[in-house]
């Protein structure tokens, strides 16, 4: 039942990263249309950027699950089961510390924005702390997600962006490879 909800919170936050995605879509279209009546979007880029930010974050755990982040594994692929587990420990433990404090730290900031009211100083005056929910929120989903890969190491099994990536090999897909 955990590992439904878990792959229903990194499915729902990929969904809003596509939500977000398909939003920079309509923006841009609706600037093309009106750019074409003679008209101007006010806030387009405003939005646009909000949304790529969106899209980015929301993007992390799914990303991350599907091995199709960016990982070097010259040294771990070549060490023997034991020791990769060590090291594949050691990295997890390393994100995982990394990714909380990220965490803290955009929340602090979205927090800050909120209590001091920041607004957006462009064409549309957006409350800053709005737009800048979706970096805590992808955030956090992308700690759990890393928290879930370090269970899974220290149960004796590989994380699972270990078998995406051997299975898209298998396959012959090399795309999200360096």
């Amino acid at each position: 039942m955990l590992r439904r909800a878990l792959d229903a919170l990194y499915a729902a936050s990929a969904g809003f990263a596509a939500l977000s995605l398909f939003g920079i879509f309509v923006v841009m279209m609706a600037q093309v249309g009106l750019r074409f009546l003679g008209m101007q979007f006010a806030g387009a880029d405003d939005i646009s950027a909000y949304l790529c930010v969106a899209t980015t974050f929301f993007a992390l755990a799914l990303t991350f699950r599907r091995g199709e982040l960016i990982r070097v594994g010259l040294l771990i692929e070549r060490l023997s089961p034991g020791p990769r587990r060590a090291f594949e420990t050691g990295a997890l433990i390393f994100a995982a510390i990394g990714c909380g404090y990220a965490l803290y730290w955009m929340l602090d900031d979205v927090l800050f924005s909120y209590e001091i009211e920041d607004v957006a100083q462009g064409a549309l005056a957006v409350p800053l702390w709005i737009p800048k929910m979706a970096m805590p929120a992808g955030a956090a989903v992308l700690l759990i997600a890393v928290l879930d890969e370090l269970v899974t190491v220290l149960r004796g099994r590989r994380p699972n962006y270990v078998i995406a990536a051997e299975e898209r090999a298998a396959r012959g897909d090399f795309s999200a490879e360096v």
